[in-house]
């Protein structure tokens, strides 16, 4: 429960306003101590039950004062609000001393000491950062310690949450899901959504809309049987796309203010100069376009992903020149089209973008779906995309408007460590253990493990990338966050006793590293049990 200190200050009593708190200028202010943020984030991840995480959640959402509603839920997620503020394991390892035996840190204490930090720059700014962080944890308990060790230092990665979080926002608020999932499709920002639906409800959920310039959380595909099934599951009312081996971008032009994204909501802009100089040369005064891009080959055919994705941390902006593919429009010329069915956005795609849309076919008949799958292979790209003609555009993976066919199985899987090889491997990491994203939020469940497919530069690369994602070793293996996400390919998954998700990967191999992909994105274990064999 929240902690009510000195008369004079504000009183919380229940009310429907402001999702079950109404806070009055007279009586008392409720303080919540930081021990609670951190006592929830304990009961979070001790549990697999997706219902009890958003329960934890949510009774914590309704102790917090809005003004803080932001800073603690951006603290569950692992960011600071203040971003990136310089200060790493070996400084706070060096700060010695007991922790404190009782929680008496507030949040706004806690979060101002971090502001503070963040702030100090200039001669001498080192011993008075490390004489803040001193007294921060001087004042904390063990626990709060540990939580703090990890947050200032990027480690408590929580991006899994995003889900349960949203749903203990709408439960906080006393809101319908859909509302919250949409803000915050649209802000890019969790915190922000949390603040406006506690402190204003539906009405200020509602007031977030596109803004050009601001990026939006992407839509997603979910996998399907066949091109067949899911056509005939949308009876043919379909879009039938090709499924480039490409990287996921979002452009948004405002006359000539281009900004572009990749799927993380990164900003790209500066690496792109031949996109930003495209986009301007459209007819339009203002666009949000959603699209793929990479880079061909002198014949027309795709280069590696890997290539494509070298790109955007380069400096030279001509060494490999990209071309972009769009399959969705959700803004032309002021008016917002998010809401509108695939098929108009379509009509406003081919309006303003038409030498640059993906290559697809629209209502194809029966006879003309799996020959294009196969031109798709033959063209050198993944395979293909089918989308329901009558479906708006909403972040994630909502139901099954959006599915993608390709001719192998493949996941989408978090690195949880990897072992020290032997033979003419050893001294570099090899065997991999890998991991499906937790649906309910809580750490990847491990499905397997494999070396296959590594060759010699990735195993060289490994071999110097773990050690910066380290949690942990042993005498074989390296133990990573996780942080990287690896594309597998697979035979198939069968029943086993020897992981927690009670399933293991049959003869998988790595195809390649997805630097564009987060533990967010990563496919879940509901998706690997989704392809257990029959006989198993």
């Amino acid at each position: 429960m929240p902690l009510y200190v000195r008369p004079g200050e504000i009183r919380c009593s229940a009310s429907p306003d402001y999702g079950g708190l109404r806070w009055a200028s007279s009586g008392y202010s409720p303080l919540v101590l930081f021990i609670r943020i951190v006592e929830t984030s304990l009961a979070v991840g001790a549990t697999r039950s997706r219902k009890a995480k958003t329960d934890a959640l949510r009774l914590l959402l309704t102790e917090v004062d809005p003004s803080e509603i932001a800073t603690v839920v951006a603290w569950l997620s692992g960011e600071l609000p203040q971003g990136r503020i310089g200060v790493g394991w070996r400084t706070l390892a060096d700060i010695e001393g007991d922790p404190s035996a009782a929680g008496t840190l507030t949040v706004a204490e806690v979060d101002a000491k971090i502001t503070t930090v963040a702030s100090t720059s200039g001669p001498g700014s080192t011993a008075r950062r490390r004489e803040v962080l001193t007294d921060l944890l001087a004042r904390s308990t063990s626990d709060e310690r540990v939580f703090l060790v990890r947050l200032l230092t990027g480690e408590l990665r929580q991006g899994a949450l995003e889900g349960v979080m949203t749903d203990a926002i709408a439960a906080a608020a006393g809101l319908k899901i859909d509302p919250v999932r949409r803000a915050f499709m649209l802000s890019g920002n969790l915190s922000a959504t949390a603040s406006a639906a506690l402190a204003g409800g539906a009405s200020a959920l509602a007031a977030f809309e596109l803004e050009v310039g601001r990026p939006v959380r992407p839509m997603l595909a979910s996998p399907a049987e066949s091109s067949d099934a899911a056509w005939i599951e949308f009876a043919g009312k379909v879009s039938l796309e090709y499924k480039l081996d490409g990287a996921r971008i979002q452009v948004h032009r405002s006359g000539e203010d281009v900004h572009i994204y990749t799927r993380t909501l990164r900003e790209i802009t500066d690496s792109v100069p031949e996109l930003v100089e495209l986009i301007r040369a459209l007819p339009c005064t203002s666009v949000v376009l959603d699209g793929e891009t990479l880079a061909l080959t002198d014949s027309g055919r795709p280069r590696p992903f890997q290539e494509t994705m070298s790109r955007f941390g380069a400096q030279s902006a001509h060494e490999l020149l990209l071309q972009p593919y769009f399959f969705d429009c959700l803004h032309l010329d002021g008016v917002d089209l998010l809401d509108e069915p695939l098929e108009r956005r379509l009509a406003a795609l081919e309006q303003v973008a038409p030498r640059h849309r993906i290559p697809s076919l629209v209502r194809p008949d029966a006879d003309a779906v799996a020959g294009y799958f196969e031109e798709a292979l033959a063209a050198g790209h993944e395979g293909v995309m089918v989308k329901s003609l009558s479906a708006p555009y909403a972040a994630g993976r909502r139901g099954r408007t959006w599915q993608k066919v390709k001719p192998e199985h493949t996941l989408d899987l978090v690195v949880l460590g990897a072992e020290w090889g032997y033979g003419r491997r050893t001294g570099r990491l090899s065997n991999l253990h890998l991991g499906a994203r937790d649906p309910s939020g809580g750490d990847p469940i491990m499905v397997g493990k494999t070396f296959k497919g590594l060759t010699d530069a990735l195993l060289q690369w490994q071999t110097e990338e773990f050690p910066k994602h380290e949690s942990s070793r042993d005498e074989h293996t390296v133990y990573v966050h996780p942080d990287l996400v690896v594309e597998i390919e697979l035979d198939g998954v069968q029943k086993s006793s020897r992981y927690a998700g009670g399933v293991a990967l049959r003869f998988a191999r790595v195809l390649r590293y997805r630097p564009d992909k987060t533990l967010a994105e990563a496919d879940t274990i509901d998706a690997v049990r989704a392809l257990l064999l029959p006989s198993t």
